[in-house]
């Protein structure tokens, strides 16, 4: 499967944005605009995807997500694109009865089929045992790809490691919002010397920095590039959105024309502009934060 079956714009934009609470502290705020790469794979999920669809060749495809998942949608979108059958085992049986939300509903339009399972054993999907008879469940074929959730594996780490490569020289701390842990870990490898990589976690719990050295270790065997996680501004969990996270965002939005996705690049920006309060980036620091994503809906 040849990556130019699903086109993407790299290197991304990266544009230097006046904000003066950055500024105050003589730091450059960059955005980089992965947002742009793709206009159904949007943002990270295409970098973290290419690599699997090279390597499914045409056969099925099976991942995991929750209900509002990003990469559910990516790669429901993949599937239509690329004339591949795509199955989404969704997290929560008690789903299966309700009226599907807006992302559910667009992966079905791609042609995604969907398997609502139960939490507990959605839990344990990394299990061996645990996994084949989600895959039974889910009347995935047997040739089928198997992708695991936020398409976090060694070949999306190793596709990563290109937008490390395309900030070298141009930004002394480069930022990403986590959940799986995918990007932090390849980005980071693809930076230079000198260069560090700040991973903000979406989600609570505290696992993401042991997430990323087993990652980094599955996709080059030993640790990669300088790199950390931010655990302060989840917000309270995944998709969990405070009001004040919320007037952040549409503050930012108002100040710079840039549609904020709430979920990753909302928490993101407020982490940076929290921590810049805070001294964490000496004056000179040239900061990069990847926009990973669009609001969704749109409009």
């Amino acid at each position: 499967m040849s990556e130019v079956q699903v086109p993407g714009r790299v290197p991304s934009p990266l544009v230097e944005v006046a904000d003066e609470r950055f500024a105050r502290r003589g730091v450059r705020l960059l955005l980089k605009r992965d947002d742009l790469i793709h206009p159904d794979l949007v943002g990270n999920k295409w970098r973290k995807l290419a690599p699997s669809l090279r390597a499914a060749e045409g056969r099925p495809l099976v991942t995991f997500g929750g209900a509002w998942s990003n990469h559910l949608r990516a790669t429901a979108a993949a599937g239509r694109l690329l004339g591949l059958g795509t199955v989404g085992i969704v997290r929560g049986d008690e789903l299966a009865g309700r009226e599907r939300n807006a992302s559910l509903e667009r992966c079905a339009a791609d042609g995604m089929r969907l398997c609502f399972v139960d939490r507990a054993a959605y839990r344990r999907k990394a299990e061996p045992e645990v996994l084949a008879e989600l895959l039974r469940e889910a009347g995935a074929p047997p040739d089928a790809f198997v992708v695991p959730e936020g398409g976090s594996n060694a070949l999306a780490v190793r596709g990563c490691v290109a937008l490390g490569e395309e900030l070298r020289g141009l930004a002394d701390v480069a930022a990403v919002a986590c959940g799986t842990g995918g990007t932090l870990a390849g980005m980071a490898a693809g930076l230079a010397p000198g260069q560090r990589a700040l991973g903000v976690a979406v989600l609570k719990g505290g696992f993401l920095a042991e997430e990323v050295r087993r990652l980094q270790q599955e996709g080059f065997g030993v640790p990669r590039g300088r790199w950390e996680v931010e655990d302060r501004f989840h917000g309270g969990g995944f998709a969990r959105v405070p009001a004040g996270l919320d007037a952040f965002a549409r503050d930012f939005e108002e100040r710079h024309g840039l549609a904020v996705e709430r979920v990753y690049v909302a928490k993101l920006l407020f982490a940076l502009t929290a921590l810049v309060e805070e001294g964490a980036f000496a004056a000179g620091t040239r900061l990069a934060a990847v926009v990973t994503g669009r609001p969704f809906p749109e409009g």
